[in-house]
Protein backbone atom coordinates (compact mmCIF):
# COMPACT_ATOMS: atom_id res chain seq x y z
CA UNK A 1 0.00 0.00 0.00
CA UNK A 2 1.17 3.16 -0.72
CA UNK A 3 1.67 5.72 2.00
CA UNK A 4 0.93 9.82 1.50
CA UNK A 5 2.98 12.08 3.12
CA UNK A 6 0.40 14.90 4.94
CA UNK A 7 0.91 17.72 7.23
CA UNK A 8 -1.72 19.90 9.53
CA UNK A 9 -1.30 23.51 9.24
CA UNK A 10 -2.90 25.34 12.64
CA UNK A 11 -3.14 23.10 15.46
CA UNK A 12 -6.36 23.84 17.28
CA UNK A 13 -9.34 22.10 18.22
CA UNK A 14 -10.09 21.83 14.22
CA UNK A 15 -6.30 20.44 13.78
CA UNK A 16 -6.79 18.22 15.94
CA UNK A 17 -9.65 16.69 14.06
CA UNK A 18 -8.13 16.64 10.84
CA UNK A 19 -5.10 14.47 12.63
CA UNK A 20 -7.74 12.10 14.06
CA UNK A 21 -9.61 11.38 10.95
CA UNK A 22 -6.43 10.67 8.58
CA UNK A 23 -5.28 7.81 11.84
CA UNK A 24 -8.97 6.65 11.44
CA UNK A 25 -8.71 6.21 7.74
CA UNK A 26 -7.03 2.02 7.53
CA UNK A 27 -9.77 1.08 10.09
CA UNK A 28 -12.88 2.01 8.19
CA UNK A 29 -11.31 2.42 4.61
CA UNK A 30 -9.08 -0.55 4.64
CA UNK A 31 -9.25 -0.32 0.82
CA UNK A 32 -8.06 3.05 0.38
CA UNK A 33 -4.88 2.46 -1.64
CA UNK A 34 -3.33 4.82 -0.08
CA UNK A 35 -2.30 5.46 3.66
CA UNK A 36 -1.87 8.70 5.22
CA UNK A 37 1.53 8.78 7.03
CA UNK A 38 1.65 12.20 9.65
CA UNK A 39 4.99 14.14 8.25
CA UNK A 40 4.87 17.61 9.93
CA UNK A 41 2.45 20.20 11.84
CA UNK A 42 3.30 23.74 11.64
CA UNK A 43 1.46 25.81 14.79
CA UNK A 44 3.23 29.52 15.30
CA UNK A 45 1.99 29.47 19.15
CA UNK A 46 5.34 28.18 21.26
CA UNK A 47 5.23 24.43 21.78
CA UNK A 48 1.82 23.94 20.22
CA UNK A 49 3.60 22.02 17.58
CA UNK A 50 5.86 19.62 19.52
CA UNK A 51 3.14 18.71 21.93
CA UNK A 52 0.91 18.04 18.77
CA UNK A 53 3.97 15.69 17.33
CA UNK A 54 4.58 14.16 20.58
CA UNK A 55 1.07 13.25 21.11
CA UNK A 56 -0.09 12.52 17.60
CA UNK A 57 3.00 10.94 16.01
CA UNK A 58 3.75 13.62 13.49
CA UNK A 59 7.86 13.24 12.46
CA UNK A 60 8.40 16.72 13.15
CA UNK A 61 7.43 20.36 13.84
CA UNK A 62 7.45 23.66 12.92
CA UNK A 63 6.13 27.04 14.14
CA UNK A 64 6.35 28.70 10.04
CA UNK A 65 4.07 26.52 7.81
CA UNK A 66 6.24 28.07 4.94
CA UNK A 67 8.29 25.12 5.89
CA UNK A 68 5.53 22.92 4.87
CA UNK A 69 5.36 24.29 1.15
CA UNK A 70 9.32 23.43 0.88
CA UNK A 71 9.20 19.75 2.33
CA UNK A 72 9.29 17.15 -0.23
CA UNK A 73 8.09 14.27 2.43
CA UNK A 74 4.76 16.42 2.36
CA UNK A 75 1.88 15.55 -0.64
CA UNK A 76 -1.25 16.58 1.18
CA UNK A 77 -2.27 19.63 3.17
CA UNK A 78 -4.52 20.01 5.76
CA UNK A 79 -5.17 23.85 6.23
CA UNK A 80 -7.01 24.53 9.92
CA UNK A 81 -5.08 27.74 10.62
CA UNK A 82 -7.73 31.20 11.39
CA UNK A 83 -9.42 32.54 8.29
CA UNK A 84 -7.82 35.32 6.79
CA UNK A 85 -4.32 33.03 6.32
CA UNK A 86 -6.74 30.80 4.46
CA UNK A 87 -5.53 32.19 1.04
CA UNK A 88 -2.04 32.91 2.01
CA UNK A 89 -1.42 29.43 2.55
CA UNK A 90 -3.88 27.94 0.02
CA UNK A 91 -2.43 29.02 -2.99
CA UNK A 92 1.00 28.67 -1.52
CA UNK A 93 0.46 24.75 -1.05
CA UNK A 94 -1.06 24.40 -4.38
CA UNK A 95 1.98 25.84 -6.13
CA UNK A 96 4.29 24.02 -4.44
CA UNK A 97 2.37 20.73 -5.61
CA UNK A 98 0.48 19.83 -2.51
CA UNK A 99 -2.87 18.60 -2.31
CA UNK A 100 -5.03 20.85 -0.09
CA UNK A 101 -8.33 20.20 2.30
CA UNK A 102 -8.67 23.41 3.84
CA UNK A 103 -11.75 24.44 6.30
CA UNK A 104 -14.37 26.70 5.12
CA UNK A 105 -14.61 29.68 4.81
CA UNK A 106 -11.44 29.31 2.55
CA UNK A 107 -10.62 32.88 3.42
CA UNK A 108 -12.81 36.27 4.11
CA UNK A 109 -14.45 36.95 0.86
CA UNK A 110 -15.42 35.19 -2.52
CA UNK A 111 -12.23 36.38 -4.12
CA UNK A 112 -10.43 34.52 -1.80
CA UNK A 113 -12.16 31.51 -2.21
CA UNK A 114 -11.47 31.68 -5.84
CA UNK A 115 -7.77 32.52 -5.72
CA UNK A 116 -7.26 29.51 -3.93
CA UNK A 117 -10.20 27.27 -6.67
CA UNK A 118 -7.77 28.98 -8.93
CA UNK A 119 -4.41 27.91 -7.79
CA UNK A 120 -5.93 24.51 -7.20
CA UNK A 121 -6.75 24.00 -10.76
CA UNK A 122 -3.80 25.10 -12.40
CA UNK A 123 -1.57 23.46 -10.16
CA UNK A 124 -3.61 20.03 -10.83
CA UNK A 125 -3.65 18.97 -7.74
CA UNK A 126 -7.18 18.08 -5.75
CA UNK A 127 -8.75 19.99 -3.25
CA UNK A 128 -11.54 19.51 -0.37
CA UNK A 129 -13.28 21.78 1.60
CA UNK A 130 -14.21 21.30 5.24
CA UNK A 131 -18.58 21.35 4.59
CA UNK A 132 -18.77 17.87 6.98
CA UNK A 133 -22.36 18.49 7.57
CA UNK A 134 -23.59 17.41 3.95
CA UNK A 135 -21.34 14.01 5.16
CA UNK A 136 -24.04 12.89 7.42
CA UNK A 137 -25.25 10.10 5.77
CA UNK A 138 -29.07 11.70 6.66
CA UNK A 139 -28.21 14.10 4.93
CA UNK A 140 -27.15 12.19 2.03
CA UNK A 141 -30.29 10.16 2.33
CA UNK A 142 -32.33 13.36 2.47
CA UNK A 143 -30.77 14.76 -0.75
CA UNK A 144 -31.95 11.77 -2.76
CA UNK A 145 -35.18 11.77 -1.00
CA UNK A 146 -35.77 15.52 -2.28
CA UNK A 147 -34.86 14.71 -5.88
CA UNK A 148 -36.59 11.01 -6.81
CA UNK A 149 -40.01 13.67 -6.19
CA UNK A 150 -40.88 11.73 -2.73
CA UNK A 151 -42.05 15.46 -0.94
CA UNK A 152 -43.54 16.26 -4.10
CA UNK A 153 -41.98 19.44 -5.78
CA UNK A 154 -39.90 21.31 -3.03
CA UNK A 155 -41.70 25.03 -1.80
CA UNK A 156 -39.52 25.82 0.39
CA UNK A 157 -36.73 24.86 2.72
CA UNK A 158 -35.80 26.56 6.24
CA UNK A 159 -32.14 25.88 7.76
CA UNK A 160 -31.01 27.20 11.84
CA UNK A 161 -27.46 27.00 12.84
CA UNK A 162 -27.59 28.88 16.46
CA UNK A 163 -25.17 28.16 18.66
CA UNK A 164 -23.33 29.93 21.96
CA UNK A 165 -20.24 29.84 21.59
CA UNK A 166 -19.80 33.17 21.92
CA UNK A 167 -22.91 33.93 23.97
CA UNK A 168 -20.39 34.29 27.19
CA UNK A 169 -20.14 38.49 27.63
CA UNK A 170 -16.40 37.44 28.79
CA UNK A 171 -15.64 35.61 26.14
CA UNK A 172 -12.64 37.13 24.85
CA UNK A 173 -11.62 39.33 21.82
CA UNK A 174 -9.80 37.16 19.12
CA UNK A 175 -9.38 37.04 15.88
CA UNK A 176 -12.76 35.81 15.06
CA UNK A 177 -14.46 39.35 16.22
CA UNK A 178 -12.12 41.21 13.91
CA UNK A 179 -13.00 42.22 10.52
CA UNK A 180 -9.80 42.06 8.99
CA UNK A 181 -8.65 38.99 9.87
CA UNK A 182 -11.80 36.97 10.86
CA UNK A 183 -14.07 38.28 7.99
CA UNK A 184 -17.92 38.18 8.26
CA UNK A 185 -18.40 36.51 11.84
CA UNK A 186 -21.44 34.21 11.81
CA UNK A 187 -21.70 34.54 8.38
CA UNK A 188 -18.14 32.82 7.75
CA UNK A 189 -18.44 30.43 10.84
CA UNK A 190 -21.98 29.37 10.42
CA UNK A 191 -23.99 30.76 7.94
CA UNK A 192 -20.95 29.44 5.57
CA UNK A 193 -22.41 25.38 5.97
CA UNK A 194 -25.83 27.16 5.43
CA UNK A 195 -25.20 27.78 2.22
CA UNK A 196 -23.25 25.21 1.23
CA UNK A 197 -26.31 22.29 2.48
CA UNK A 198 -28.82 24.90 0.85
CA UNK A 199 -27.09 24.07 -2.56
CA UNK A 200 -26.61 20.91 -1.59
CA UNK A 201 -30.14 19.91 -1.13
CA UNK A 202 -32.08 22.08 -3.32
CA UNK A 203 -29.41 23.79 -6.36
CA UNK A 204 -28.18 27.11 -7.03
CA UNK A 205 -29.66 30.41 -5.16
CA UNK A 206 -30.26 32.76 -7.46
CA UNK A 207 -31.11 35.76 -4.96
CA UNK A 208 -31.17 37.07 -1.41
CA UNK A 209 -32.12 39.60 1.05
CA UNK A 210 -30.59 39.28 4.37
CA UNK A 211 -30.33 41.22 7.68
CA UNK A 212 -27.11 40.65 9.98
CA UNK A 213 -26.67 41.82 13.90
CA UNK A 214 -23.73 42.21 16.31
CA UNK A 215 -25.70 41.87 20.36
CA UNK A 216 -22.30 42.02 21.95
CA UNK A 217 -20.74 44.81 20.87
CA UNK A 218 -17.81 44.53 23.03
CA UNK A 219 -15.07 42.08 24.20
CA UNK A 220 -12.06 41.75 26.76
CA UNK A 221 -8.46 41.56 24.46
CA UNK A 222 -7.04 38.03 25.90
CA UNK A 223 -3.14 39.21 27.42
CA UNK A 224 -1.78 36.09 25.27
CA UNK A 225 -2.55 32.99 23.22
CA UNK A 226 -5.97 31.94 23.31
CA UNK A 227 -7.26 28.38 22.33
CA UNK A 228 -10.96 27.78 21.20
CA UNK A 229 -13.38 30.18 23.20
CA UNK A 230 -11.64 31.39 25.97
CA UNK A 231 -12.78 33.51 28.60
CA UNK A 232 -10.95 37.06 29.14
CA UNK A 233 -12.37 38.72 31.61
CA UNK A 234 -10.55 41.91 32.81
CA UNK A 235 -8.89 42.72 29.78
CA UNK A 236 -8.93 45.69 27.80
CA UNK A 237 -12.29 46.19 25.94
CA UNK A 238 -12.16 46.47 22.49
CA UNK A 239 -15.21 46.60 19.86
CA UNK A 240 -16.54 43.67 18.29
CA UNK A 241 -16.40 43.99 14.36
CA UNK A 242 -18.44 41.55 12.67
CA UNK A 243 -21.55 39.94 13.04
CA UNK A 244 -23.17 37.67 15.46
CA UNK A 245 -26.51 36.93 13.98
CA UNK A 246 -28.05 36.64 10.12
CA UNK A 247 -30.86 36.08 8.72
CA UNK A 248 -32.08 35.58 5.32
CA UNK A 249 -34.36 34.60 2.57
CA UNK A 250 -33.46 32.87 -0.33
CA UNK A 251 -34.88 32.22 -3.96
CA UNK A 252 -33.67 28.83 -5.99
CA UNK A 253 -33.20 28.37 -9.41
CA UNK A 254 -36.50 25.46 -8.88
CA UNK A 255 -38.55 28.66 -7.83
CA UNK A 256 -38.11 27.27 -4.63
CA UNK A 257 -37.58 29.94 -1.49
CA UNK A 258 -35.96 29.52 1.89
CA UNK A 259 -34.72 30.83 5.10
CA UNK A 260 -31.12 31.08 6.60
CA UNK A 261 -30.86 32.10 9.94
CA UNK A 262 -27.31 31.69 12.27
CA UNK A 263 -26.40 33.26 15.26
CA UNK A 264 -23.28 32.03 17.55
CA UNK A 265 -24.78 34.26 20.72
CA UNK A 266 -27.51 32.11 21.08
CA UNK A 267 -28.03 31.50 25.38
CA UNK A 268 -29.92 28.18 25.69
CA UNK A 269 -28.68 26.15 22.17
CA UNK A 270 -25.82 24.04 21.63
CA UNK A 271 -24.54 23.29 18.17
CA UNK A 272 -28.72 23.53 17.31
CA UNK A 273 -28.36 23.12 14.05
CA UNK A 274 -30.77 21.47 10.85
CA UNK A 275 -33.07 22.23 8.55
CA UNK A 276 -36.82 21.39 7.28
CA UNK A 277 -37.46 21.44 3.95
CA UNK A 278 -41.52 21.48 2.87
CA UNK A 279 -43.03 20.04 -0.68
CA UNK A 280 -46.49 19.60 -2.37
CA UNK A 281 -46.49 15.90 -1.27
CA UNK A 282 -44.48 16.02 2.17
CA UNK A 283 -41.67 17.19 4.28
CA UNK A 284 -38.32 16.14 5.19
CA UNK A 285 -36.52 17.16 8.42
CA UNK A 286 -33.20 16.78 10.04
CA UNK A 287 -31.59 17.77 13.18
CA UNK A 288 -27.53 17.56 13.77
CA UNK A 289 -28.35 16.86 17.70
CA UNK A 290 -29.81 13.64 16.51
CA UNK A 291 -27.54 12.99 13.19
CA UNK A 292 -29.14 9.71 12.46
CA UNK A 293 -32.49 10.09 12.25
CA UNK A 294 -34.97 12.12 9.46
CA UNK A 295 -38.29 13.07 10.52
CA UNK A 296 -40.22 12.18 7.00
CA UNK A 297 -43.67 12.99 5.71
CA UNK A 298 -45.11 11.42 2.98
CA UNK A 299 -48.14 10.09 1.23
CA UNK A 300 -51.81 11.49 -0.66
CA UNK A 301 -53.27 12.46 2.54
CA UNK A 302 -51.69 16.11 2.76
CA UNK A 303 -53.85 17.76 5.39
CA UNK A 304 -52.84 16.19 8.55
CA UNK A 305 -50.41 13.62 7.23
CA UNK A 306 -48.37 11.87 9.99
CA UNK A 307 -44.07 12.52 9.76
CA UNK A 308 -42.19 9.00 10.64
CA UNK A 309 -38.96 8.95 12.01
CA UNK A 310 -36.17 7.58 9.92
CA UNK A 311 -33.01 5.54 11.13
CA UNK A 312 -30.61 6.01 8.13
CA UNK A 313 -28.43 2.51 8.48
CA UNK A 314 -25.91 1.20 6.02
CA UNK A 315 -27.43 2.20 2.67
CA UNK A 316 -27.29 5.92 3.68
CA UNK A 317 -24.21 7.56 2.64
CA UNK A 318 -20.72 6.43 4.04
CA UNK A 319 -22.71 4.60 7.33
CA UNK A 320 -21.71 1.01 6.71
CA UNK A 321 -17.86 2.03 7.10
CA UNK A 322 -19.03 2.58 10.35
CA UNK A 323 -21.72 1.06 11.73
CA UNK A 324 -23.44 -2.52 10.98
CA UNK A 325 -27.32 -1.74 11.61
CA UNK A 326 -29.45 0.95 11.44
CA UNK A 327 -29.67 3.38 15.02
CA UNK A 328 -26.31 2.81 15.54
CA UNK A 329 -25.12 6.13 16.41
CA UNK A 330 -22.32 8.06 14.48
CA UNK A 331 -20.94 11.73 15.68
CA UNK A 332 -18.98 14.51 14.68
CA UNK A 333 -15.67 13.50 14.01
CA UNK A 334 -17.44 10.86 11.57
CA UNK A 335 -18.44 13.52 9.26
CA UNK A 336 -14.67 14.50 9.25
CA UNK A 337 -13.43 10.92 8.40
CA UNK A 338 -15.33 10.86 5.83
CA UNK A 339 -14.25 14.12 4.56
CA UNK A 340 -10.99 12.58 4.88
CA UNK A 341 -11.95 9.20 3.24
CA UNK A 342 -13.35 11.32 -0.01
CA UNK A 343 -9.63 13.75 -0.07
CA UNK A 344 -7.63 11.10 -0.26
CA UNK A 345 -9.88 8.90 -2.56
CA UNK A 346 -9.91 11.89 -4.84
CA UNK A 347 -5.92 11.95 -4.96
CA UNK A 348 -5.39 7.62 -5.42
CA UNK A 349 -7.89 8.19 -8.55
CA UNK A 350 -7.78 11.31 -9.78
CA UNK A 351 -11.04 12.36 -9.34
CA UNK A 352 -13.08 14.42 -7.36
CA UNK A 353 -15.16 13.26 -4.86
CA UNK A 354 -16.87 15.36 -1.97
CA UNK A 355 -16.15 18.58 -1.34
CA UNK A 356 -14.28 20.67 -3.67
CA UNK A 357 -13.02 24.25 -4.12
CA UNK A 358 -15.60 25.13 -6.48
CA UNK A 359 -18.39 24.42 -3.38
CA UNK A 360 -16.54 26.93 -1.69
CA UNK A 361 -16.19 29.54 -3.95
CA UNK A 362 -20.33 29.22 -4.37
CA UNK A 363 -20.90 29.36 -0.62
CA UNK A 364 -18.63 32.69 -0.57
CA UNK A 365 -20.19 34.04 -3.06
CA UNK A 366 -23.75 33.67 -1.13
CA UNK A 367 -21.76 34.91 1.74
CA UNK A 368 -20.96 37.96 -0.35
CA UNK A 369 -24.24 38.67 -1.03
CA UNK A 370 -25.07 38.18 2.15
CA UNK A 371 -23.11 41.07 3.52
CA UNK A 372 -24.00 43.17 0.23
CA UNK A 373 -27.54 43.22 0.85
CA UNK A 374 -27.66 43.43 5.27
CA UNK A 375 -25.57 46.75 4.00
CA UNK A 376 -27.93 47.79 1.58
CA UNK A 377 -30.96 46.76 2.82
CA UNK A 378 -32.04 45.07 -0.97
CA UNK A 379 -32.14 42.00 -2.61
CA UNK A 380 -28.98 40.62 -4.37
CA UNK A 381 -28.91 38.75 -7.47
CA UNK A 382 -26.01 36.48 -7.30
CA UNK A 383 -23.68 36.12 -10.18
CA UNK A 384 -24.56 33.98 -13.05
CA UNK A 385 -28.24 33.64 -12.19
Amino acid sequence: MDTLGVAVIGFGWMGRVHTQAYARLPHHYPRLPLRPRLVTVAEEVPGRAEEAAERFGFASATRDWREVAADPRVQAVSVTAPNFLHREIGVAMAEAGKHLWIEKPVGLTAGDARAVADAVAKAGVRGAVGFNYRNAPAVEAARELIASGEIGTVTHLRIRLFSDYAAHPDGALTWRYERERGGSGVLGDLASHGADLARFLLGDITSLTADTAVFVPERARPSGATAGHALAAGGEPGPVENEDYVSCLLRFASGARGVLEACRVSVGEQNNYGFEVHGTRGAVFWDFRRMNELKVSRGTTYQDQPVSTVYVGPGAGEFAAFQPGAANAMGYDDLKVIEAYRFVRSIAEGTPYGTTLADAVHSATVLDAMAESAASGTWVTLPGS
